[in-house]
């Protein structure tokens, strides 16, 4: 792997790898076969990075990154040439107002806006808040009506933090979006950001005396897809939902799997019932239940999970794969991608059904994204 990164030699067509982990950023690029893999890394050398996403309204493609340390603190970089360079640190600083007491520890979510408003972009940070920039990601701001939240001073951290790792603008719907955050939940807003509501119902707080209160569940992902927006799929702290009415209530589908404790969930590109999940066998250890490194999918919206195992270890594999370690791309059949705490990246070219090892012994992996070129 080259000292020197000099950024992805990705063409239209190829599929472009974003791994973040906890000592620097990697990119893997694959032609549509996706068969053998170029890499090239470690971008910010030593530093965590949680956030990555590949912002392709533009005419060029735009890689971000939200690289932190101790040293530097947090910040939000761009490159327009694939990673070849990026911009500086100075640049657009994401900076909660002086007046709320409140620090950036870390960017969680990095998150283009509508296809035909190029201008905007989100943030979900920690402590848990909703940033917007309109200017393409040149000035941030918090999302007041989100900053200024009646339930803040009730919300606490959960063991990674109080961060916000899930945005779900409604693709139909513009002033329609559904955040979700550790421990705090779902909420939502209908009127552009101005005022956000609780939308838990249904899903469980295995770790609080009530069972379903109001807000307060540990929500560890939340997934949908455009072509059906009203139906959502929800990876809890001890559970796992589906919602068909926009977050207003939830129904268990934790059908078959060998746990419903988990981190991962992704949406399978192109059909709205499959799901992607990497069950964990409990929150006191945090590994694959009975060592097998095993991807479940369900095709019928969570009626049935089945487990995906064919070229992954199953036997004395004790990988752990985080919230935002999942991902898939848009390519038919699609491709299915996963890093490990032990700093194992995978991938599947056809659905999930078959796997290979992208590259093993990075730093433990926090982020996994995955983009086709247009």
């Amino acid at each position: 792997m080259p000292e020197n990164p000099t950024g992805s030699s990705a063409r239209a067509g190829d599929v472009v790898l974003m791994v973040g982990t906890l000592k620097g950023a990697f990119l893997f690029t694959s032609d549509a076969s996706r068969k053998k893999w170029t890499s090239d890394g470690p971008h910010f050398p030593g530093e965590e990075v949680y956030a990555l996403a590949m912002d392709q309204r533009g005419t060029t493609p735009t890689l971000w990154a939200a690289p932190g340390s101790a040293f530097w603190g947090v910040t939000l970089r761009r490159s327009d040439d694939l990673g070849a360079t990026w911009s500086s640190r100075e640049e657009r600083a994401v900076k909660f107002p002086e007046e709320s007491g409140l620090s950036l520890k870390r960017v969680w979510q990095i998150r283009p806006g509508p296809a035909d408003e190029p201008d905007i972009m989100y943030l979900g940070v920690e402590p848990t808040c909703l940033f917007e920039s309109r200017d393409g990601g040149a000035s941030w701001a918090p999302v007041e009506g989100f900053l200024k939240h009646q339930h803040r001073e009730f919300w606490t951290p959960g063991q990674g933090g109080l961060c916000m790792h899930t945005i779900v603008p409604h693709p139909e719907v513009r002033d329609r979006m559904l955040v979700a955050f550790s421990t705090g939940g779902v909420y939502t807003t209908t009127d552009g950001g101005a005022s956000w509501a609780p939308r838990n119902v249904g899903v469980r707080a295995e770790f609080l005396p009530d069972k379903h209160p109001e807000f307060g569940q540990c929500v560890h992902k939340v997934v949908s897809h455009p072509d059906r927006p009203d139906r959502l799929f929800l990876q809890n702290h001890w559970g796992l939902y589906r919602s068909d009415d926009w977050a207003d209530t939830w129904q268990d589908i934790a059908n078959g799997v060998p746990s419903d404790f988990g981190f991962a969930m992704a949406m399978h590109p192109t059909d709205s019932d499959t799901v992607y999940i990497v069950p964990l066998e409990s929150d006191t250890f945090r590994c694959v239940p009975e060592a097998k490194l095993r991807v479940y999918r369900t095709r019928d919206a969570g009626a049935s999970w089945q487990p995906l195992t064919k070229g992954l270890p199953q036997a004395g594999a004790y990988e752990t794969v985080l919230r935002d370690a999942l991902d898939t791309d848009q390519s038919s059949p699609a491709g299915v991608y996963f890093g490990t705490r032990s700093g194992k990246v995978y991938a599947s070219a056809d659905d999930g059904n078959s796997w290979s090892l992208v590259h093993e012994g990075l730093p433990p992996v926090v982020c996994v994204k995955a983009a086709v070129v247009a």
